[in-house]
């Protein structure tokens, strides 16, 4: 709560963070498709910057290892990686806005 705020201000984040996860993620797979990764980088780079508010160390440390490796590795490594990933953060981001429902903001 000291680094966020108030009770408001911890659902003003959490909207964000559904909303960049709601477009980041198919955007990351799109990127991985195209043997982009260093476009899949940038959008991972942002991504890790919420890792504070993920609360899930194991999932932190995947996010800041795959951001790492989407620096310098190949596709078809950051495509694997990702692919298993990918289900920790669809399942972060449907948690997310589940929260958000339950608490809507005033």
């Amino acid at each position: 709560m000291e680094f966020i705020g108030d009770a408001n201000g911890v659902l003003s984040l959490l909207k964000t963070l559904q909303q960049t996860l709601s477009t980041d993620l198919p955007r990351i797979i799109e990127l991985l498709n195209k043997d982009d990764v260093h476009g899949a980088h940038r959008v991972l780079h942002q991504l890790k910057g919420f890792t504070p508010v993920f609360c899930v160390d194991s999932l932190v440390e995947r996010v800041v290892a795959l951001e790492q490796l989407s620096k310098h590795g190949e596709p078809a490594e950051v495509r694997s990686a990702y692919g298993q990933l990918a289900p920790q953060l669809e399942q972060l981001r449907t948690e997310v806005a589940q929260h958000l429902a339950l608490n809507p903001t005033a």
